[in-house]
């Protein structure tokens, strides 16, 4: 366990040290997380894979172009200091899973849960057995995640009608670090993947792809 949590400050190091200039070493990788609950964590199978493409022709980045997976519980989840989270219906941590989420945020990771229409009664009851101190808060337009190399003056684009609310951006700040960003009634999952798979708009994935890029952004060079 020792040897995986050493892991995240390496990849804080070299973010630190390489993210300016924008480039990565292939081994710094995005994943995906699964739980248990019964919800679809599989869901979204193609938006980390063109996630990744984008930000390597945009950003300059070197991700690998593929979808990893890490469980919750998992020593693993140390090795990535982006994870995304996703699916429509219910996931549970039990306490042995919620420490080891709490460290990982803590020790310089990122969590990003994006609702991909049925997750939001479960989101903020599990994150509080992450962090029972804090409460999850919407973050403002003037926020630098929404002003990256993509500027989003009016927050989250809407990419999936859902409810037919607007997207809201929520967020758990840790000694003033944004460790978790919410995304609501936004579904970027569903504009990063494949046009075949809902048919979307090409603008509509463009403008979840360019967010996408500005979260991957903010996490590598300007949280603090």
């Amino acid at each position: 366990m020792f040897v995986k949590r050493v892991s995240i400050f390496v990849l804080v190091a070299l973010v630190m040290g390489l993210f300016s200039s924008f480039i990565l070493s292939p081994n710094i990788r995005l994943a995906k997380l699964k739980y248990r609950g019964g919800g679809d964590w599989y869901s979204d199978r193609t938006a980390l894979p063109n996630l990744a493409k984008f930000c390597n022709k945009n950003l300059g980045t070197a991700f690998p172009e593929n979808d990893d997976i890490v469980e919750v519980g998992s020593s693993d989840i140390f090795n990535y200091p982006y994870i995304y989270m996703t699916g429509h219906g219910n996931f549970v941590f039990n306490d042995e899973e919620a420490e080891n989420l709490r460290k990982y945020l803590i020790s310089g990771g990122f969590l990003h849960i994006d609702d991909n229409y049925g997750l939001d009664p479960f989101v903020r009851p599990q994150m509080k057995k992450v962090f029972p101190e804090l409460e999850m808060v919407e973050l403002p337009f003037s926020h630098p995640i929404f002003h990256q190399k993509y500027d989003f003056p009016k927050g989250l684009p809407k990419v999936h009608e859902h409810d037919g609310k607007p997207p809201q951006a929520f967020g758990l700040i840790y000694k003033g670090r944004l460790v978790c960003l919410y995304t609501y009634e936004c579904d970027l999952g569903n504009g990063w993947e494949d046009q075949s798979v809902y048919n979307d708009p090409e603008e509509i994935r463009l403008q979840a792809l360019k967010m996408g890029a500005n979260i991957i952004q903010f996490v590598f060079t300007n949280n603090p």
